[in-house]
């Protein structure tokens, strides 16, 4: 295939801002996990794919299949799509009680 990239489970771009690895990212409806740190300007490489551990509210309860959203105010995954403004960042894989501060989510 000529116009094959790449595979896609980590893409690098250009960090929005200063990150800290680990850090839930959105740059448009991309949105992914930060592999390392970056200052704003730098090479980024965001994780696309995969089962991450991430934090939540922790007042929200989430069930195993939610959609969860980026709250990027806050940095945490969300229940809350703020009609429309939160991006998806992926379903939760794992069940979080109030008061648990983080959920498994698969992105995606």
């Amino acid at each position: 295939m000529k116009n094959y990239v790449q595979p896609g489970g980590t893409i690098t771009l250009t960090a929005p801002d200063d990150i800290t690895s680990g850090q839930i990212v959105a740059v448009g409806s991309l949105v992914g996990v930060a592999a390392g740190d970056a200052a704003t300007g730098e090479d980024l490489d965001l994780v696309t794919e995969g089962v991450f551990t991430l934090p939540k509210p922790s007042t929200e309860v989430v069930a195993v299949g939610d959609v969860l959203y980026l709250d990027a105010g806050a940095g945490v995954a969300t229940l809350d799509d703020d009609t429309g403004a939160n991006p998806r960042i992926g379903i939760a894989v794992t069940a979080a009680a109030n008061p648990s501060a983080t959920v498994n989510v698969k992105l995606g």
